[in-house]
């Protein structure tokens, strides 16, 4: 997801965006312990969405500690 469409994001989407990118970051790098993952470059852009969604919930003042 472009930074754009996130700025479109309602503050509850975000969260529950941020929850689910942190999922799936878990899970791939879980694929990728145990050789699992074929496309590692996917952790990279995962990481990078992630860090996109909580700036941007920093920027509106949203508690990211809280959202686990």
């Amino acid at each position: 997801m472009k930074a754009k469409e996130m700025r479109d994001l309602h503050d509850e989407e975000l969260t529950e965006h941020i929850k689910t990118t942190r999922r799936d970051l878990f899970g791939l790098r879980f694929q990728l312990a145990t050789g699992e993952l074929e496309n590692t470059a996917g952790v990279g852009s995962a990481k990078r969405e992630l860090a996109r969604a909580l700036t941007l919930a920093r920027e509106r003042g949203i508690d990211t500690n809280a959202i686990r």
